[in-house]
């Protein structure tokens, strides 16, 4: 677990929610203390596992931009997940747990996309306690500036953090490269 800031939750906590699990509950939705709420293992979950959908109503590309923001107090934030470049799922709308799975550049999770449809599936096993997190991987087409990176902080504490949500933006391959002077 080295690259990871997780937060363990105590044995005592963990009792409290035998409840959850008599009834079959694999996760749990709680405080984070990596950012608001967060989502955790009540149970072990294995590598691989299909542990929720992320659902939500469907809406055009269109209609999010009316809705933004959730919060005005907080405009970068809502619970939106592109789904293809006309739809994304608003989780603010019918939406369920997955919404408060929390970001991190060493995520143990990842968002499986499979016919308009997304799924958060487990990288490795997950113990119970452990917040359960994926790389958002935002995507904005404009030059990523201090000031861009600081509007979408990251707070995962991964020895290799980025420091924002945004995802890195890739090298262009049609780029022309700088040749080193021998």
């Amino acid at each position: 677990m080295g690259d990871t800031a997780v937060k363990v939750t105590p044995v005592a906590e963990l009792e409290s929610s035998v409840g959850a699990r008599r009834k079959g509950t694999r996760i749990q939705v709680r405080r984070s203390g990596v950012h608001g709420k967060g989502v955790f293992a009540v149970q072990p979950l294995a590598e691989g596992e299909t542990l929720i959908e992320y659902v939500g109503e469907i809406i055009s590309w269109k209609q999010a931009q009316k809705r933004h923001p959730h919060d005005p107090k907080d405009p970068n934030h809502t619970f939106y997940f592109h789904i293809d470049e006309k739809h994304v799922i608003d989780a603010a709308v019918g939406g369920n747990s997955s919404r408060w799975i929390n970001h991190s550049c060493k995520p143990n999770c990842e968002a499986d996309e499979e016919g308009g449809r997304v799924f958060i599936k487990a990288l490795r096993n997950i113990e119970p306690g452990e917040e359960l997190s994926y790389d958002y991987g935002l995507i904005i087409d404009e030059k990523y500036t201090r000031k861009l990176k600081a509007e979408y902080p990251c707070w995962c504490g991964a020895r290799k953090c980025r420091g924002t949500l945004l995802a890195p933006k890739e090298k262009s391959k049609d780029k022309p490269r700088k040749k080193k002077k021998k």
